[in-house]
């Protein structure tokens, strides 16, 4: 029996490396995506020796225009079908938009938003043609209100979650499922990367990444549109529809500040 494989990326630390733990655990062929080899390498040999199961390599750098193409380049050249696709990649960058870094977050913008669409552009056809895949895009509770201090990086996410849930409609007569993970605060090198950890947001606490991938796996197994791991994570989600915009602001930028 052909085992299924699956396509991680950022799957060098955080909730993608649980993902990659995870789906080896369920026997599956794990394809690691990072910008790290040597890491991603490491995380390899781990995971064939814990797991007994085949483990590949494509170190790709998704902040560069070619990077998601030229990822799904070399799998059509290994011969390599995608059976499920997590587009986990993704970071963000703190401070007021007029003080924060361009570059910075002109990568931002291609890693969580345009990477994550190439790929899924490229891969869905696939698996509507072989009436058979999952998609699992992580979005955030980012993805729900505005964020000052984080601006771009809040709109990426809300740009994952209305994309996500689009394309799951759009292939809802097919065995094609996509969904949004909308974690909260989670303990990873995120928030290192974004200079948050002072943050009131995380210094409340912070959901462990095991729980969140483990969460996300099991809605993209139960082909749920939508997943917010965290019973608070839940209720502020939701609770920021019933609020007057400026009172969402208010708070926003409250739990993000550092001072």
């Amino acid at each position: 029996m052909k085992h299924k494989t699956v396509l991680i990326t950022g799957a060098s630390s955080g909730i993608g490396l649980e993902f990659a733990s995870i789906f080896a655990k369920d026997g599956y062929h794990i394809i690691l995506t990072a910008r790290n080899e040597t890491r991603l390498q490491d995380i390899a040999r781990d995971l064939k020796t814990k797991h007994n199961t085949e483990v590949t390599v494509i170190a790709k750098d998704l902040s560069l225009n070619e990077g998601a193409e030229e990822l799904t380049a070399e799998l059509l050249a290994k011969g390599i079908e995608i059976d499920v696709l997590i587009n986990n990649a993704g970071f963000a960058a703190y401070g007021p938009f007029d003080e924060t870094s361009w570059k910075e977050e002109k990568d931002m913008i291609q890693v969580n938003i345009m990477a994550l669409t190439a790929l899924t552009k490229q891969l869905l056809p696939g698996m509507i043609k072989r009436n058979s895949g999952k998609i699992l895009n992580v979005a955030s509770t980012a993805a729900f209100q505005p964020g000052p201090l984080m601006a771009v990086y809040y709109a990426t996410k809300a740009y994952v979650l209305s994309f996500s849930e689009a394309i799951n409609y759009e292939v809802r007569d097919t065995n094609v499922s996509v969904t949004a993970l909308c974690p909260g605060a989670t303990a990873t090198n995120f928030e290192k990367r974004a200079s948050l950890e002072s943050s009131k947001l995380f210094q409340s606490g912070a959901m462990d990444a095991h729980e969140v991938a483990l969460s996300g796996y099991k809605a993209l197994m139960e082909e749920k549109a939508l997943i917010i791991p965290g019973s608070k994570n839940k209720v502020l989600a939701n609770l920021v529809r019933f609020l007057p915009r400026k009172t969402v602001l208010n708070i926003v930028h409250y739990v993000q500040d550092k001072k």
